[in-house]
């Protein structure tokens, strides 16, 4: 990979579930990598914890209403227009924090609303 960084922070959000599976360790190597020790890593995905696939409305954002069926495989008339807007990946809590462990972060898990997981790594 390029040699860029060391930085001292970054953002990722809404970005991970949009990688295949095996995309997501390698990017998360990534955001390791580029980080000075003591760097932090802020990452949001969608919480899928309690998300269940049917058409019936979560919330509401400024793309319109999100059901479940949007959590999982990316909003779907989105997609239609842009087929990169699919989503490939799904975390929960705990899938989220032993992706980032796995990639060598200490980290913090939270939930919030808007079903969203917030990740703070800290490169030791």
């Amino acid at each position: 990979m390029g040699e860029i960084g060391p930085f001292e922070a970054l953002y990722s959000s809404h970005c991970l579930e949009h990688l295949y599976p095996h995309q997501v360790p390698v990017a998360l190597g990534e955001f390791f990598r580029v980080l000075k020790p003591g760097g932090k890593a802020l990452i949001i995905v969608p919480d899928l914890e309690d998300v269940r696939p049917t058409e019936d409305a979560l919330y509401l954002s400024e793309a319109g209403p999100i059901c479940g069926l949007d959590m999982i495989y990316g909003k779907a008339s989105l997609i239609a227009e842009n087929p990169f807007m699919a989503h490939h990946s799904g975390f929960t809590a705990d899938t989220l924090r032993g992706a980032m462990e796995a990639a060598g972060f200490a980290c913090e898990i939270t939930r919030s609303e808007g079903y969203n997981l917030i990740g703070v790594g800290t490169k030791p």
